[in-house]
């Protein structure tokens, strides 16, 4: 079976964002043209030159992509729209990816986009034993106690992520929450379940995210900038199996994970960067140490030594992570992608971590899915 590595490379040569917010009565249209018109900014190449679109979107219902990118000009492209949930936005990353590196278009452009506009979750029309009755906060709270307990450290320890990435956060003006934080804050914040916290919640507004790939071919025609083209070196994607037990997605994370690296031929410790679907401060910890970066249980300890920190061995959501940066759902992966990018560019500014050379973007979607992608610096 081939993977993205045994294709012709592809880059990523554009980023931009619509900064993350609570929810507004601004159409979407305008977040996502906003994030579209800075990435082409960014790669220095204009609309006409894209030869496909993939948009990511969870929750703004049929064909939405239509009435925005119009804005930009029709030039009957391709244009696919995705829907994952949490994972939408990485799985228009992907779909991009591999429309270029199967020759199939030298340039693609993914855009993540959504609005907090409540939808009924799909329903199978099947009858399930207390279905609604187990909420994921729940889920992640006794995950929480679950990891203390394991590692003789206590549930409070865990929200030293939270302050971690609002202090990241603090640093980024796309970002939702950018305010630094306390642990007496963070523990302080609304209860929601358990020891967790609101400030150890991610927060579901709006926003947009987008990047531009690109072959080596249409860097050369379209006169873009070698330098700041940062190499897609693996793209893996799974689903959920049996018997996985409560840890399922740290499972189905290790999985993915794993074939990610195997396709970059790289290991988990030469990570500089990762940006992780860190819905829950406990997860950041569990998908850590699934992809790697050090054994199990280790997790905690290093996040107290400052090795995920920026500046550490790994600088572990840069952007914030969802706790700071915000998951407005379908721009999400797409926004971690970008930030990987800009680390790896070395144009993060205050939020820079230093000599970053690689890096991955991780997400979830529901538990049932997740996806993994290594970028480069050449």
């Amino acid at each position: 079976m081939k993977t993205l590595s045994d294709l012709r490379p592809v880059y990523v040569v554009g980023v931009g964002w619509h900064p993350y917010r609570y929810a507004t009565e601004e159409p979407y249209v305008t977040l996502g043209l906003t994030a579209v018109r800075q990435a082409l900014a960014d790669a220095g190449v204009e609309w006409p030159s894209m030869d496909a679109a993939f948009v990511g979107t969870a929750l703004l219902g049929m064909a939405s992509g239509r009435p925005m990118l119009r804005h930009l000009g029709a030039t009957g492209l391709p244009l696919v729209h995705v829907e994952n949930a949490s994972a939408s936005g990485s799985a228009a990353f992907r779909a991009a990816c591999l429309e270029v590196a199967c020759g199939l278009a030298d340039t693609a452009l993914a855009l993540g986009i959504d609005k907090a506009i409540p939808r009924p979750r799909t329903s199978s029309g099947l009858g399930g034993l207390a279905e609604d009755a187990f909420v994921a906060f729940t889920h992640f709270a006794l995950l929480t106690n679950e990891y203390a307990a394991r590692n003789g450290v206590a549930p409070e320890d865990v929200a030293l992520v939270a302050v971690k990435n609002h202090g990241n956060g603090a640093l980024n003006p796309n970002a939702q929450r950018q305010k630094a934080r306390t642990l007496d804050e963070v523990l302080g914040g609304k209860p929601i379940s358990g020891t967790l916290t609101s400030l150890q919640c991610c927060p579901v507004g709006e926003g947009a995210a987008s990047v531009i790939v690109c072959s080596e071919d249409a860097i050369q025609r379209l006169g873009i900038d070698p330098g700041r083209a940062i190499r897609v070196t693996a793209s893996a994607v799974g689903s959920e199996t049996p018997g996985a037990g409560n840890d399922a997605d740290a499972a189905l994370t290790r999985t993915v994970i794993g074939r990610a690296l195997a396709q970059a031929q790289r290991k988990g410790t030469e990570l500089d960067v990762l940006e992780v679907h860190d819905a829950f401060t406990i997860e950041e910890l569990l998908y850590a140490e699934a992809a790697g970066l050090c054994g199990e249980g280790q997790a905690i300890h290093l996040l107290k030594e400052g090795a995920f920190h920026l500046g550490g061995q790994c600088a572990i959501s840069p952007s914030g992570g969802l706790i700071a940066m915000g998951h407005p759902i379908g721009p999400t992966g797409v926004g971690q992608v970008g930030e990987v990018v800009t680390q790896l560019r070395g144009e993060a500014g205050a939020r820079q971590h230093k000599g970053a050379r690689i890096g991955m973007a991780h997400m979830v979607g529901l538990g049932s899915v997740a996806y993994a992608h290594v970028l480069e610096r050449p």
